[in-house]
């Protein structure tokens, strides 16, 4: 899972805020500490599904990571929801003792997103390309460029940030909002409660972080368009506590002016067979 932050305005004085699973702070090119690798990544293969918070399914998802000769890791997160909308994000990293992402690219498209965005940024060649289409003409705009990428910028990878926290630690980090050019911005990921969660007929315990937004100065950028932001916006995510983290559900919108929505890991599971050999243990 990942987090993705894209704000773009143009003559409708449109906005959209991309989070699949994101955050703002202000306006900052400050270049932080990466993040340590405590648990290395590997070959991923997971499914998803997106629901309202009245528990409607939205769309559903799919998350693939494999790791590439060289050791650099290649994940890809798709959602597909029931409008025909489509969110693809991909995203490669290296993990040589502090994670650092190299190469991000994420595709937003459909009536589920009020702009049409497709952004992809290289840091060995500090190029990036941003198109995006939003308002009643849908025209689409191109921007090209160069940007220095911050050391802790973390497109694509805020769940792998989280997993590899220190316990009951706090952490600032650097992510890229496109306005529509890219901007470094800060992240500030707050420790919460930790909550029981249902395994089956077993339980555990998880761990809630808050992705919390502090979008002063994105208000005075965006001018009139400013006082329709949201006074609260923050994310939950929840991770399962113990010696092996891992990702248990995500809330919070994925646009800005958008409805919170719920991201739930889901299971494969075979159709009932009648007739079918039960198989039990002695």
């Amino acid at each position: 899972m990942s987090f993705v932050l894209a704000v773009s305005r143009n003559r409708s004085t449109s906005i959209a805020m991309v989070v699949l699973v994101l955050g703002v702070l202000v306006f900052s090119v400050a270049d932080g500490a990466p993040v340590p690798v405590r648990f290395p990544e590997g070959l991923v293969h997971g499914y998803l599904i997106v629901r309202s918070l009245a528990g409607e399914t939205i769309g559903q998802g799919e998350l693939t990571q494999v790791v590439k000769k060289g050791g650099l890791v290649e994940g890809n997160l798709v959602f597909r929801f029931s409008d025909g909308s489509l969110h693809d994000e991909r995203v490669t990293f290296s993990q040589n003792g502090v994670f650092t992402m190299i190469r991000y690219h994420m595709v937003q498209r459909g009536p589920f997103f009020p702009e049409q965005i497709d952004v992809a940024i290289d840091r060995g060649t500090a190029e990036y390309k941003v198109r995006f289409s939003a308002g009643k003409d849908g025209k689409e705009e191109t921007r090209t460029g160069h940007i220095d990428l911050p050391k802790d910028v973390y497109n694509g990878m805020l769940v792998v940030v989280l997993k590899n926290l220190l316990k009951g630690a706090n952490e600032t980090v650097n992510v890229l909002a496109f306005t529509p050019e890219p901007q470094a911005i800060k992240l500030e990921i707050l420790l919460g409660d930790e909550e029981t969660v249902h395994i089956g007929d077993m339980s555990s315990k998880a761990t809630r972080y808050v992705f919390k937004p502090q979008i002063g100065m994105i208000r005075g950028f965006l001018g009139k368009i400013a006082g329709k932001l949201p006074t609260d916006l923050h994310y939950d995510c929840w991770i399962l506590a113990g010696e092996v983290p891992s990702f248990v559900q995500m809330e919070g919108p994925l646009q800005l002016m958008g409805p919170v929505v719920r991201i739930e890991l889901v299971s494969p599971r075979l159709p009932a067979r009648p007739g079918a050999r039960r198989i039990t243990a002695n």
